[in-house]
């Protein structure tokens, strides 16, 4: 039989068949970043890359843009974690024939978010080939006495609450999106968050990342989703409902987390006094991922989301 393809099924055959393993590893895959323990520290570690055509078009936003999302999707990773960010490190395929100035424009662009969030890019590579623009990220950060928050955590009866709203992040969200890092941290501050990670895949897809690693389930509710107008835009250009892009899109990066129910109203009056919504969109149960419709029936959360390898999976 043939193994099975798609980025998550490699990712799973890593975990299954790696060999090699070191008692200084605090955290492992499975997270949004790597734990590593140096001289009774825990730092965190990740590394994310964008590439042209898949997660921008150079030709349309530009390599400052591009530069700038590259760091931000890892900086949105450390938010996942409720981490404070430290360094960053850069490695870059530049097509051939692109021009130096372009090329200074992709560090420009990282320097711009560096800069807002108070940490250095101290080094990386370069280097050219004939194909498209390829940027490469890899991030350093603490937990610096908050968390770091896990996706492991969820228990039934946990809230599960989300950031912002979703959907249509293509029209434009994708590019300018902030991350929530100062958002987590003031969060985990605050409140015990029991699970993180945030909507890089698309909310049916990483919601299934914090009930995998936690084995558990959850119980959605369509009507309490914090639907985008960007998703309603582009429900009613494609045909889509507004629900399936808020559901599938992927790439809003905003905050999927749960709480216990205690804590619930508390971590949104925190967030909402850090210039961020949280909505209350279900609930933690003990198995299986559903979905409650309006008209009050429940039906397994349809997959969704992005998969390299296999690409857009958007439930009807």
């Amino acid at each position: 039989m043939a193994a099975e393809k798609g980025e998550l099924a490699l990712i799973d055959w890593i975990r299954r068949n790696q060999t090699l393993r070191s008692s200084r590893v605090s955290i492992g895959l499975g997270d949004d970043l790597a734990g590593l323990r140096l001289d009774g520290q825990e730092l965190l570690f990740g590394c994310d890359q964008v590439l042209d055509t898949v997660h921008f078009k150079l030709s349309e936003c530009g390599a400052r843009a591009a530069g700038r999302k590259a760091l931000a999707r890892n900086l949105s990773d450390v938010a996942a974690m409720a981490a404070e960010p430290l360094a960053a490190l850069a490695s870059v395929a530049l097509p051939n024939d692109m021009p130096a100035e372009e090329a200074r424009q992709i560090v420009r662009g990282m320097w711009d978010l560096a800069e807002q969030f108070n940490f250095p890019v101290i080094g990386g590579d370069v280097g050219s080939w004939g194909g498209a623009l390829v940027i490469n990220v890899s991030i350093l950060a603490r937990a610096a006495g908050v968390g770091p928050v896990l996706r492991s955590g969820a228990k039934p009866g946990d809230v599960i609450m989300v950031t912002g709203e979703l959907g249509g992040a293509i029209l434009g969200k994708h590019l300018s999106f902030v991350p929530l890092v100062k958002e987590a941290r003031v969060l985990a501050e605050a409140v015990k968050v029991q699970a993180m990670i945030d909507v890089s895949d698309g909310l049916a897809v990483d919601l299934r990342h914090i009930t995998a690693e936690s084995g558990c389930g959850a119980r959605i509710i369509a009507e309490r989703i914090p639907i985008s107008e960007a998703a309603k835009e582009l429900a009613r250009k494609c045909g889509d409902t507004a629900l399936a892009h808020s559901l599938s899109d992927g790439e809003d990066y905003e905050l999927l987390f749960t709480v216990a129910a205690a804590d619930a109203d508390r971590a949104a009056k925190v967030l909402r006094s850090a210039g961020t919504q949280a909505s209350r969109i279900g609930e933690i149960t003990e198995a299986k991922v559903v979905l409650v419709g309006k008209d009050g029936r429940e039906q397994e959360l349809p997959a969704g989301g992005y998969e390299h390898f296999t690409g857009p999976n958007r439930p009807g």
